[in-house]
C-alpha cells in the first residue's frame, strides 16, 4: 500500500472513532479500526494532532454529497430531485457536525495546525461546489425558472441549512418534502 492510500485508508477508519470519542480516542483503538499496529500510525502522521486535522479536513470535503448529487436521475420531476439531494446534503452536515461537536467539545480545533489551511477557504469552497452541483438539478427547467439557476441552489441552500436548525421537541422540524415543498410554491396556497 503506498503512504498516501494508508494514510487514506487510517482517516477513514479514525472518522468515525473521532465521532465517538472526540480527542479522547487512544491510538489503540485507532490501530484496531484500522487494522495496523500502533507504530504504523505515527510512521504515516507526525502525532495525533497531526492525524485529527487531516480527518477535520477530510470531513469538510463535500465529495460524497457531491457524488449523490451528481448521479440523480435528471428526469425524475424537480421535486423529487431536490428531496434527494436535500437528502444527501443534511446527512453530511449531520456528519460534519457530529465531528465538530466533539472536537469543539474536547478543546481540539485541529482545522488550524498542520498546514492545512483556513477552514473559511476550505468552507467557501466546499459551499461553491455544493451550490454547482444543486444548480444542475434545476436546469433542465431552465426555460421556466424565475431566477437563474445558481441563484435558485444558493437560495435552496440557505433554507435547507437554516431549516435542519434544531426545533424543540413538539414534532414542529419540517420534513424535507415539507422545506422543497415551500420552496418550489411558497408558503401561500392557492386560492
Amino acid at each position: 500500500m503506498s503512504p498516501e492510500e494508508r494514510r487514506r485508508m487510517i482517516v477513514q477508519s479514525v472518522l468515525p472513532l473521532m465521532v465517538e470519542h472526540g480527542a479522547g480516542v487512544t491510538t489503540s483503538q485507532i490501530a484496531r479500526a484500522a487494522g495496523i499496529g500502533e507504530g504504523t500510525v505515527f510512521r504515516v502522521f507526525k502525532d495525533k494532532d497531526e492525524l485529527f486535522a487531516t480527518c477535520f479536513a477530510e470531513a469538510l470535503k463535500p465529495d460524497q454529497v457531491l457524488d449523490a448529487i451528481a448521479v440523480i436521475d435528471l428526469e425524475q420531476p424537480l421535486d423529487d430531485r431536490l428531496v434527494e439531494a436535500a437528502d444527501a446534503l443534511s446527512a453530511h452536515l449531520q456528519r460534519m457536525g457530529a465531528l465538530m461537536a466533539v472536537m469543539h467539545g474536547s478543546g481540539k480545533r485541529p482545522e488550524h495546525r498542520h498546514g492545512l489551511g483556513d477552514g473559511r477557504d476550505r468552507r467557501r469552497e466546499s459551499m461553491t461546489a455544493m451550490r454547482e452541483a444543486m444548480a444542475e438539478l434545476f436546469e433542465p427547467e431552465k426555460d421556466r425558472l424565475r431566477l437563474p439557476a445558481t441563484q435558485l441552489a444558493a437560495l435552496f441552500l440557505s433554507l435547507l441549512f437554516s431549516g435542519r436548525m434544531r426545533f424543540d421537541a413538539n414534532g414542529d422540524e419540517p420534513t424535507t418534502m415539507e422545506l422543497v415543498d415551500v420552496f418550489l410554491n411558497g408558503a401561500v396556497g392557492a386560492a
